[in-house]
This record gives structure tokens, sequence and C-alpha cells, in this order.
């Protein structure tokens, strides 16, 4: 085991410019909020959109499609964290655009929310460039840690304080699995913690017992956090007891950064040991279809019908990892991106109907949107028409993508099951737009005028249906991501 450390003096930081930008700039929220005035918030929401802007821009200027190692090669930036990075950047300026009325309606539009989101952010982009196992692990928490925060953020609603007290506990039970798989492939590799030296070490041998158990154990940590079923109890009511803002910053961006976690650990790391862990995914993605998308149809609150459908599309997600082949892997991260898009708009839907004490998180709240706002009611249209899967929306093409790597690999009863699972799924994306266009208002009054929100619904309707008739953009990006052209 080789413990020597790069010299400080030596180090180069362009790299990681980006994660060191955004450290600043969350501290000096943090530090600069105290002494503003409570209109003086704006500074909070200004200074935090312009961060994640100038991290955009030097990302953008940092691409490259070769794979640069530094920090004595614990941080990698490739093609997959380039994407990875600039995806989850627009995700969070998203999050933070559509919230900012629900934030002040409720007295949550503070810094420390601002400040919580961006170190949540900089665990998201640490995970997506670790190639280490301490490194990545950092990262796994500094990014829970934060969002274990969010979800409390509303001190005196006793469902978010449930909710973040449940999601603490298990997610501290996931990590700690985590961190036992880690100290066991430690120890089967003899004293390796860079992934690239794993991986060189598995391929001497990976039969071991201890590997085996190691395998379990990451894939356990690992899945938890992307909410795969059996280990997905925490969603349905993290996610239904978290403010809704909350709520649509956990479903997006934090899901691009635990698909690289389970990349960079069971690709990268331990690409040897494929026939260990493909069996534990299959079973995953087995009941995360069926769990996801039949237990969502007993659902009367429209907020936790989508959480259950994530635990399905996070089931889609994993057909592509588990298919083994970069053509799965480019299918995975093309289906993530599909997904934050679709997912922004339904969770941004219900910020569209809530109203100052009034959260408009059940279905009913769906009845007569056509007859308050026809353009809204089409953009949810187009959305959930996406979600279902049906043919020339961004979702269709995202699922015969994943469909396609698994048939690759000769997995037909498997592309049939998931196919069949779709199929049923479909049935309460297709009610909740049947209340929206078929029955009549329960509320008579305006939707949400907020044009923050009616502004970045229209622009995920827009990318469902162009990105749908013309896929080839974000196809070739996803490809990219993994050497494709």
């Amino acid at each position: 085991m080789n413990l020597d450390m790069p010299n400080l003096t030596s180090l180069n930081l362009m790299p990681v410019l980006p994660e060191i930008i955004l450290a600043g700039m969350a501290c000096l929220i943090l530090l600069i909020d105290p002494f503003m005035p409570r209109h003086g918030r704006n500074v909070s929401y200004a200074l935090s959109l312009l961060t994640l802007v100038v991290l955009f821009i030097v990302t953008l200027m940092q691409m490259s499609p070769t794979v640069r190692m530094s920090f004595g090669g614990m941080v990698v930036n490739d093609p997959m964290s380039d994407i990875m990075k600039l995806a989850s950047y627009i995700s969070l300026a998203a999050v933070l655009i559509m919230s900012r009325g629900y934030l002040r309606d409720r007295g949550m539009d503070k810094g420390e929310y601002y400040m919580l989101a961006m170190f949540g952010l900089l665990g998201m982009m640490i995970l997506i460039s670790a190639n280490h196992l301490l490194l990545i692990y950092l990262g796994l928490e500094l990014m829970s840690l934060s969002m274990y925060a969010l979800t409390a953020f509303k001190r005196d609603d006793g469902r978010a304080s449930e909710a973040a007290m449940k999601y603490f506990i298990l997610g501290a039970l996931a990590s700690g699995l985590l961190l036992y798989g880690m100290s066991l492939l430690y120890g089967v590799t003899g004293g390796q913690l860079m992934l690239t030296d794993i991986a060189s070490a598995l391929s001497h041998d990976s039969s071991s017992l201890a590997l085996k158990a190691a395998v379990v154990l990451i894939v356990v940590g690992a899945i938890f956090k992307l909410g795969v079923a059996p280990f997905h109890m925490w969603l349905p009511d993290v996610y239904e007891g978290a403010p809704t803002a909350v709520t649509l910053y956990l479903s997006t961006a934090p899901k691009l950064a635990a698909l690289a976690m389970v990349i960079r650990l069971l690709v990268d790391g331990m690409g040897s040991a494929f026939a260990d862990w493909q069996p534990v995914l299959i079973v995953a993605v087995v009941l995360s279809l069926a769990i996801g998308n039949i237990v969502a149809i007993a659902q009367t609150s429209f907020k936790r019908m989508l959480t259950y459908s994530t635990i399905s599309h996070v089931g889609f997600v994993m057909l592509g990892i588990l298919s083994g082949t970069d053509v799965g892997y480019s299918a995975a991260l093309f289906y993530t991106l599909a997904y934050i898009v679709m997912t922004t708009g339904g969770f941004g839907m219900i910020l569209l109907l809530a109203k100052q004490g009034y959260e408009a998180e059940s279905l009913d709240d769906l009845r007569g949107l056509n007859d308050r706002s026809p353009a809204m009611a089409f953009v949810f249209l187009l959305l959930m028409f996406s979600m279902a899967g049906i043919p020339f929306t961004l979702g269709f093409w995202a699922k015969l993508a994943v469909l396609q790597a698994v048939v690759g690999i000769g997995m037909w009863w498997l592309a049939v099951y998931a196919l069949v699972m779709s199929v049923i799924g479909a049935f309460y994306y297709l009610r909740a737009v049947k209340f929206v266009y078929f029955d009549a208002p329960t509320d008579q009054s305006p939707v949400n005028p907020d044009w923050n929100v009616r502004g970045v619904l229209a622009l995920s309707g827009l990318l469902v249906l162009v990105l749908g008739i013309f896929p080839g953009a974000l196809v070739g990006l996803a490809s990219r991501a993994f050497g494709g052209f």
C-alpha cells in the first residue's frame, strides 16, 4: 500500500477549481446572510445562481475528451464527470428558480437554505469525480448531511422533522453498510484505495468469498442512495414529508451523483466482479419495477405517486448498468438526464398549484387544471406522457435505450418484464391526465401566477417534446460520456 501523498506546493488546483469556487461561495453566503435585512435575502439567491453560472462556464472551459487525473490519482475528470456536473448545475438552477416563491411564502427563504444546497452540490461534485474510496465516502456524506438538514429545514413542520429523522437513521445505516463493504474490499485487494488500483488487483483474483460479501454490501449501500427496491423504504415518507421545494431538490441532481457513484464503484473499481454484482442488480430491478408501478396505482397523493414512480424510474436506470456494456451505461445516463427533466416538471406542478398555507399534494388538486390554465395543463400532459413512455416523447426514447441495452446482452425476459411493468405504470400517469382534462375543478381560483415556476415548467414541457422528436443531441451527449461518437 502506497501512502505517499503529493506535496501541497506541487499540486495543480485547476482540475478542482469548480469545487474550490463552490466551497468559497457557499461559505460567503453563510457569512453575509446574518448581516442582510429580510428583503436582502435576494443577495443569497442571486449569489447562488451566479455561482452556478460561473461553475458552468469554468467546467465547460475545462472539458476534454481525455481522462485527467489529479491529486495523485484521487480525482478524475473525464467526459462522464464533465457532463454530469454540467447537468447538476442546470438542475439545481432550475430548482432554485422554481422554489423561490414557495420558500418566501413559508419563511424558508434564508441564506442557510442556499448554503446547504451549495454544499450538497459540492458533495455531488466530489462524488462524481472521485477515484478513491475515502473520497467517495466524503462526497457521499457531505451530500447526504446537507440533504438531511434541508429535509428538516422547516422546523415547525412535524412531517418534515419526522421525514428527516427517518432519512438520517436509514441513511446512516446505508452509509455504514457501504463503509463495511469498502473495508472488506480494502482487505481483499491488499490495501488498495484507488479505484484504478482496485480494478488492477481484482483482475488477478475476483473469486474470493470476502469479495462477494464486499460486493453485496457496496451494492446495497449504493443503490439505497438511488432509492432502488428493496431499499426504498425511506423514499416515500421522506419525499412526502419534506417541503416540496426540498423534494424537488432531492429527486433531481442527487440521482446523477448516486449514478456516478454506482458507475465508479461497480464499473471502474469492480468491473472484474461483474458476475457477482449483476445478479444483485437484477433482483433489485425486478423488485423496483414491480413495487414502483403497482404501489403507485393505489396512491391518492400526487406527491407520493411521483415518489413511487421514481422507484420505477431508477429501476430502469439500473437496467442499463446491469448490462455491463458502454451502450448500457450511456443508456443509463440518458435515462437519468431524461428523468431529471420530467421530474423537475412533475414536482414543479405541485409548486404551481400550491398556495401560502396549502401544499396541493393530492391528486384531487389536479382536477380541472385545464379549465384554470390550459397552457400548464398541456405541459402536464406532455410530462405524464413522457413518464409513461408514450412514443415520440423523451421518456419513450429513454426507456427504449435501456431496453435495447438489455436485449443486447440476451436478457429478453428482463426486457419483456420491464415493458409489461411500464404498461402497468402508464395507468396512473394517464389517470392523472384524466383528472386534469375530464374532471371539474375543486378550486376555481387562478393557478400560481409566479412566472419563475411557469417558465421552468414550460421549458420542461418543451424539452420533453423537442427531445422526443429529435433525441439525437441528448443521446450523443450520453454516448460521449463513455467514449462513444
